[in-house]
């Protein structure tokens, strides 16, 4: 991953006095925060020099790459210091869940406090690894299978006759017709993307690119 462009610079680095860097890990495509854990000296140069994540096990006091025993392994797409430089952020792409042990994509999945529902990206990168694993492993009588069984034709259609409801309910004063009409589109939407292996992120891309 490092390149002469991106060489570490060890000054920048603020480890603790235990030779430790906190790492704040979070899913690339959909902001959700996967994991804290922490680097030492040795732990980030690897994580660098390969492209992807090793952190150091503070109960084990020795520094290993993410998931390397059962391929549950997270890419790098890019790292942040923030501006104290005593904190990474890594934003991944994570094959897998953060912990095997857990059916979560994130260690954090109790919520204790406050009133919180997935949206944006959090909500849609969830919706997408769903899609995805519907696509693998279909479900009888499942309406995801069942589009995925039809082929690109059938969820093509879908999504035109969506768009089109779309647009009739947007005609209407009704604001719960419109919401309920716009999830639909952006399902099929979805899912056809799938179907063409295709990844939100790839569409975010160009989205970017357009507005430069």
């Amino acid at each position: 991953m490092a390149d002469k462009k991106n060489e570490i610079e060890w000054k920048q680095f603020k480890f603790d006095k235990d030779g430790l860097i906190p790492v704040v890990v979070q899913d690339y495509e959909s902001g959700e925060v996967l994991m804290l854990v922490y680097m030492n000296k040795d732990a980030v140069t690897q994580t660098f020099e390969t492209g992807y994540a090793h952190y150091y096990s503070r109960s084990k006091k020795a520094v290993s790459k993410f998931g390397a025993a059962l391929g549950n392994t997270q890419k790098v797409m890019a790292a942040f210091l923030d501006h104290d430089n005593d904190t990474l952020l890594l934003k991944v792409q994570q094959n897998g869940k953060s912990d095997p042990q857990q059916i979560n994509h994130t260690c954090f999945p109790q919520q204790i406090v406050g009133q919180y529902n997935d949206i944006g990206g959090e909500m849609l990168g969830k919706l997408q690894r769903i899609i995805t694993d519907v696509k693998k492993n279909p479900e009888d009588g499942a309406y995801t299978s069942f589009l995925f069984v039809r082929g690109v034709d059938r969820i093509g259609k879908k999504v035109g006759e969506e768009a089109v409801e779309l647009v009739i309910a947007a005609k209407n004063d009704e604001k719960a017709g419109v919401i309920n009409e716009a999830a639909d589109l952006l399902y099929h939407t979805m899912v056809l993307l799938n179907a063409k292996d295709i990844k939100l992120s790839e569409v975010c891309a160009e989205l970017c690119k357009r507005n430069r």
